[in-house]
């Protein structure tokens, strides 16, 4: 079977229903089946859409961005961050890691850091659209390698862009 190019147009929301993240006013997400480029959960269900089909998918944590991995929380200094004046949730990025660390607890002298993607340990929810779906060329799956060999990672649905971060 050949891999295919499947671009949509998704809303994120958590299990309260506020929105997380969207494409909705942006270029539609596309993406190479087979190679990682969305969560599990959510690409197993698309492939079984067919253009224009919308729907709802919900995504478990251990099938989006994985359950929470306890041994990814470090404890580092406070004057080993770039800024004293700091709350639980800031967000900092580190060149150990390509996501950025959140404060999750704060102490007089230290602060723990958790070094897991954001929505890890969260279920998804997925209002989606397809748009399009076809083969993927040769040239698009060589770039794609390409990228992948050189650890970098695409942007995924629910993945901050590292520009962002």
């Amino acid at each position: 079977m050949s891999q295919k190019v499947i671009s949509f147009h998704y809303s994120l929301t958590d299990d309260d229903g506020v929105v997380i993240e969207s494409s909705q006013g942006r270029d539609p997400v596309s993406f190479i089946t087979g190679m990682g480029m969305i969560v599990p959960g959510l690409e197993r269900e698309i492939v079984n859409y067919s253009v224009g089909q919308k729907g709802h998918v919900e995504v478990k944590a251990e099938d989006g961005y994985g359950l929470i991995d306890f041994s990814k929380y470090v404890q580092v200094p406070r004057e080993a961050l770039p800024k004293q004046e700091v709350k639980v949730g800031d967000m900092f990025q580190s060149s150990q890691s390509p996501l950025p660390f959140t404060v999750k607890e704060i102490a007089e002298d230290h602060v723990i850091l958790d070094g897991n993607h954001p929505l890890a340990g969260e279920d998804l929810f997925f209002d989606i659209e397809v748009l399009e779906i076809r083969d993927a060329s040769e040239q698009e799956l060589q770039q794609l390698q390409e990228m992948m060999s050189g650890a970098q990672q695409p942007p995924q649905p629910g993945q901050e862009p590292e520009a962002q971060a």
